[in-house]
């Protein structure tokens, strides 16, 4: 019988803190993605990923029983990339595209990796709010009812939101292509 997520942060914050690696195993490749995207930083994808189970660790206490976990957690991610952004006093200008780029191998279609690459570049210019909503909802999976509650928002802003960001990253992802 699989426990499910809401058990096992009751069983963290009860002080069994052996579940936070169940936790870890389910949650630790999605946060890493969001943490990339969001930072489009790999080094930092991971230290920010690490961090994130450290403070779900710490303030176990702060999570109200019977609440979703994935929320939860994703509420800590979100925080704690807007924290980077301020410590690291980002500028955006001097992101490489090349350092977020996976492993290339000589046989991949230079059409797929130039592709992946003007990707890259449309998302760096996209603000750091609208890079998140595209983030959350099209790399994550999260659900427009699960984003308005994040962001403390309706759901019907949620799309129009979502709707014009796509819009935005389509425009500039073809402006890229004509350069």
């Amino acid at each position: 019988m699989e426990v499910s997520d809401e058990q096992l942060m009751s069983l963290v914050k009860a002080g069994q803190l052996d579940y936070l690696n169940e936790l870890f195993h389910r949650y630790s490749k999605r946060i890493y993605n969001y943490f990339l995207k969001s930072t489009l930083e790999r080094a930092d994808s991971d230290d920010l990923t690490q961090e994130l189970f450290v403070r779900v660790m710490r303030y176990r206490n702060s999570y109200k029983e019977g609440r979703s976990v994935q929320f939860w957690i994703f509420q800590i991610a979100r925080n704690m990339v807007k924290d980077h952004f301020r410590k690291m006093k980002v500028h955006r200008d001097q992101f490489n595209p090349v350092e977020v780029m996976p492993e290339v191998k000589e046989e991949v279609d230079e059409q797929l990796v130039e592709n992946e690459r003007r990707l890259h570049l449309a998302m760096k210019k996209l603000s750091d709010e609208k890079r998140e909503l595209l983030v959350l909802s099209k790399f994550q999976g999260m659900k427009y009812e699960q984003i308005a509650k994040l962001r403390d928002t309706t759901v019907s802003n949620i799309k129009v939101q979502v709707h014009r960001t796509i819009k935005e990253l389509k425009e500039v992802y073809f402006e890229l292509s004509e350069d």
